[in-house]
């Protein structure tokens, strides 16, 4: 039998290479919430760790929402997860304990104004560090608890029709051990020195450029940000595609991400039409392997959308992101006419293993139809969220990875130099030392090695000590 004892709670503020404009306020800083678990197995206790950077902007799509009330609810939700896993039962899987704090949170969530996508990021919190403190006291390797069914997954929770399915049929055998990272390109990210202002130029010795990443590091893989605005969208993806053929880059793929900017169905239908019928667009478009989250989640799935998905002959791949708020979003999703989903750990790990067994039973029913799960990012880093998150995504085999937490900070220079060096000695696999001294993410060919992250149990393998930060009851947010 398991249960959570204790948690608790500690911010650190990570400085950004370059700052970020939400409406009117200037982020120089992107606090980042470590999570202590203390949980108790069958009488004897240990401690995991869940942590992740605060993006409330993602969760909550209200232009109305300034930054630092964002980031309260944030903490809100946090909050009440904690304090409703403190006081449950015990259980006896972690899975069970998920699951039962998930609806626990739900029933709370109902007499506030929090989304799901927002309240469930709270759950997901206590669940990666009560994972993590399974996989460390019975010292065992995420993917081998969860082949070997020590989670307890139970997919017929969440889908009826996976009642008789066991998770080891339906994931892959062994977790991959190299991934392919997917390099996101924003909007208005440079592409050239030429995009940079006279003021701009960054001094860390790190890739700003999107020509000096590809220099750099010989990606492959792109996740290009869309605008909404077809016209100007286009202009954009031309110019990718030329600068990829100036590169000499023939082998590449890139996943396109409409972060909800289209207003419905037909007007990402329009837009994609503009797309077909530039010729500058073409090669790239040949290379498209999917549209990210087009529409507004309030859009996403409702009957005109279904509607135009199903007489649209012609329509690019398309999966959900922020429309999969809730454990079974991903069914009325595929019924909706998407092809599948992402998976964040911010969204829930269980939920992630579950949506990889639904896709894979899926695809099996009817193997002509292109199913796709996902690895997308949420400025992720180290030393734990970045790694917990690769461990999933390795565990579920995603193939390529979107990862940006390495662009837009400068490594790990805002940790301390201690935990950098036990990152370097025990992960020198995925990190490496910069010239300037910091760790920072070693990406080769395109590509990032994790066996030291398959290998640890829940993705690091460092002792990380988050009361050296600030507790989050005394922190506050300073624009």
């Amino acid at each position: 039998m398991l249960s959570v004892r204790d948690t608790a709670g500690y911010v650190l503020d990570m400085e950004f290479r370059m700052p970020f404009h939400f409406g009117d306020t200037e982020i120089t800083s992107l606090p980042h919430l470590f999570l202590v678990v203390e949980a108790e197995f069958d009488g004897e206790r240990a401690t995991g760790l869940a942590a992740e950077g605060l993006s409330p902007l993602w969760f909550v799509k209200d232009p109305d929402l300034t930054f630092a009330a964002g980031l309260a609810d944030m903490v809100d939700v946090v909050g009440s997860a904690r304090s409703l896993a403190e006081e449950q039962a015990e259980t006896a899987s972690v899975f069970d304990y998920w699951y039962r704090l998930y609806e626990s949170q739900r029933e709370w969530a109902s007499d506030t104004d929090h989304p799901p996508l927002l309240w469930g990021f709270g759950v997901s919190m206590v669940e990666r560090g009560l994972v993590d403190a399974y996989c460390r006291h019975h010292d065992v390797s995420f993917a081998s608890a969860l082949r070997s069914g020590a989670f307890g997954v139970d997919p017929g929770r969440i889908y009826p029709e996976l009642d008789d399915a066991d998770p080891a049929d339906l994931l892959p055998q062994t977790p991959a051990r190299e991934l392919t990272l997917r390099h996101t390109v924003g909007f208005t990210d440079p592409l050239t020195d030429e995009d940079l202002g006279p003021n701009d130029r960054l001094d860390d010795g790190l890739p700003q450029t999107l020509a000096e990443y590809l220099d750099a590091q010989r990606l492959t893989h792109f996740k290009v940000k869309l605008s909404g605005d077809p016209s100007a969208d286009a202009d954009r993806l031309g110019d990718l595609a030329s600068l990829f053929a100036e590169k000499g880059l023939t082998e590449y793929a890139v996943t396109l991400d409409a972060n909800e900017q289209f207003a419905d169905a037909a007007a990402f239908r329009d837009a994609w039409t503009v797309f077909v019928d530039d010729s500058d667009v073409a090669p790239l478009l040949d290379r498209a392997l999917y549209v990210e989250q087009p529409l507004a989640r309030d859009e996403a799935m409702t009957a005109e959308t279904r509607r135009t998905f199903a007489s649209w002959d012609d329509q690019p791949p398309t999966i959900v992101d922020e429309s999969d708020a809730l454990n079974d979003s991903l069914g009325r999703a595929l019924d909706c006419g998407y092809d599948g989903t992402s998976h964040k750990n911010c969204k829930g790990v269980f939920r992630g293993v579950v949506n990889a067994c639904l896709l894979e039973r899926r695809r099996r029913e009817n193997p002509d139809h292109d199913y796709v799960l996902s690895g997308e990012d949420l400025t992720t880093v180290g030393p734990v969220s970045l790694l917990q998150d690769l461990a999933v995504v390795a565990s579920l085999d995603v193939g390529h990875v979107e990862r940006n937490g390495h662009h837009y900070f400068t490594g790990l220079s805002m940790l301390p130099d201690d935990v950098q060096s036990r990152l370097l000695g025990t992960h020198g696999d995925l990190y490496r030392e910069h010239e300037a001294g910091y760790a920072t993410l070693d990406v080769t060919d395109g590509r990032v090695r994790v066996d030291s992250t398959v290998d640890a149990p829940f993705g690091y393998d460092v002792d990380v000590d988050p009361s050296q930060f600030t507790p989050v009851e005394d922190w506050t947010f300073d624009a």
